[in-house]
């Protein structure tokens, strides 16, 4: 086919993107290009022509030969020049494929077959190895890079925020470790859903008619050649394979994306001049403004963000394509080959947020001016609770009430407080009860009231990197021993 340069593509993931990511755009390639869908359809029809070649008795050394040469013979230029002509993918697959076999194998291709037995059944294991090869270690990455940076900032104070507003204090490692056990968790289903995609070869209404003309034990010719692919057998099909197989894993892809545009989001908002506790990374060549010289945009978090805007609805179409007529209609067959781009424009975001954590910048200093921006209103809340287990009913409002009038007056909650002795001294007391010392020090350091903040970061961090640690063990395995089929 006639080459064609980057620049002369439509969509941005093969230009702009691609770009950005080449090696990782590349390593997809191997599993989710036009080419390699080709190669995967080629593997299933390779295990079918097997499967009957050794019951038929025919599986010698030379149609061992022929049938590996195939994957050097049969190229997706072939089955494209072919296509023009049939205006069928998979029975123009099959017709290059006969062309360079014998007579006598050419006769066994595709036998009993349709063309969503093999289009499916390699949709499945392109997937499957897009996902436990490319994407699932970039995300265990940007796990353990988040794991590393809430470590490193497990004790370094910030003020919590909800609403926008502050609320009381924490760290900046907790805030961290919300995202490394939600995308932790995320890794784990991802995993679990890649593993568990399946295939069949039922024929076209997924009750076995073709086969079993073919063999008296249909279903265990199935189980066979599905097995050498590595793959299990759906429990049910029609023309198709059950779509929620598919779907699950997407739909959990999807959860991890939105978690990745809400860290991003977070880290944007953190970013604005007058909050100003992180930035990103910016190269001494960057530019932020065409006019504006002095501009640090936080261009990646909104990058990641757009990513997630541009892919996330097309989960809607992942459900529609659960909806076929009856055993099957083509409802589905243009929107299904999009799964591919949301897969790569996932991976994408993954590798550009383990950039922006890696290189990501802490001020800390600024994270103690925000937090007395208010002075000591953070910890309305502790003097709240010491003066109701005091046994006040009415803490809530005594506590609200020196809030106000400390923002009127211009001074600390502390200040308003003692000049209520008996108010004071219950708080002092409490406080000194749970090891926060006396009031007067507890007062003049918010930043020490973080409740359990980094015992937590703590342990989730440990947690979640074993299973991590051990997820990405598992990958390697599976990598290392290669799949069962070529690709």
């Amino acid at each position: 086919m006639d080459a064609r340069g980057i620049f002369e593509n439509l969509s941005p993931l093969d230009h702009r993107y691609y770009q950005a990511n080449r090696s990782l755009f590349e390593a997809l390639a191997n599993q989710l290009s036009e080419r390699a869908a080709v190669s995967y359809c080629l593997e299933v029809e390779i295990a079918l022509l097997r499967a009957h070649l050794r019951a038929s008795g025919g599986l010698t050394d030379d149609a061992q030969r022929q049938v590996a040469a195939l994957r050097h013979l049969v190229t997706a230029d072939a089955v494209a020049a072919e296509e023009a002509k049939t205006h069928h993918n998979v029975r123009a697959l099959v017709n290059v494929i006969q062309r360079n076999l014998s007579s006598e194998l050419a006769t066994w291709v595709h036998v009993g077959a349709t063309s969503v037995d093999i289009l499916d059944t390699a949709q499945s294991l392109r997937i499957r190895d897009a996902v436990q090869g490319v994407v699932l270690p970039q995300l265990c990455d940007l796990v353990l890079e988040l794991v590393e940076r809430a470590r490193e900032h497990a004790e370094t104070a910030q003020v919590g925020r909800t609403h926008g507003r502050h609320a009381v204090p924490i760290t900046f490692g907790y805030a961290l470790t919300e995202y490394v056990s939600r995308l932790g968790k995320c890794a784990k289903e991802i995993a679990d859903r890649a593993g568990d995609l399946r295939g069949k070869l039922s024929g076209a209404v997924g009750a076995y008619n073709a086969m079993s003309v073919v063999t008296a034990d249909p279903i265990t010719l199935e189980r066979e050649v599905l097995k050498e692919l590595g793959l299990a057998p759906s429990e049910y099909t029609t023309q198709l394979v059950e779509p929620e197989y598919l779907l699950r894993l997407l739909l959990e892809i999807n959860t991890a994306f939105g978690i990745i545009a809400n860290l991003a989001d977070d880290l944007r908002h953190l970013q604005r001049s007058e909050i100003d506790e992180v930035r990103e990374n910016f190269s001494t060549t960057q530019v932020g403004s065409s006019t504006m010289p002095q501009k640090r945009n936080p261009w990646n978090c909104e990058h990641i963000k757009s990513l997630w805007k541009a892919f996330m609805p097309r989960v809607q179409s992942f459900f529609m394509d659960q909806i076929s007529e009856h055993q099957r209609d083509l409802s589905n067959s243009a929107s299904s080959r999009f799964v591919g781009e949301f897969i790569a424009g996932f991976a994408a975001a993954v590798a550009r947020t383990r950039e922006v954590i890696r290189g990501l910048g802490v001020d800390d200093q600024r994270m103690a001016v925000n937090m007395r921006l208010g002075k000591d209103l953070v910890l309305a809340e502790p003097a709240y609770i010491c003066l109701a287990l005091a046994g006040r009913a009415d803490a809530h409002e005594v506590i609200r009430v020196a809030t106000l009038r400390a923002e009127q007056e211009g001074c600390g909650v502390a200040d308003v407080l003692r000049q209520d002795p008996a108010a004071w001294e219950a708080i002092d007391a409490r406080l000194r009860a749970v090891g926060y010392g006396d009031a007067d020090t507890f007062f003049l350091h918010p930043d020490r009231y973080r409740g359990r903040a980094v015992e937590k970061t703590r342990s989730l961090c440990d947690h979640h990197e074993t299973v991590i640690q051990t997820l990405k063990q598992t990958l390697n395995q599976t990598l290392k021993e290669g799949a069962p089929h070529a690709t």
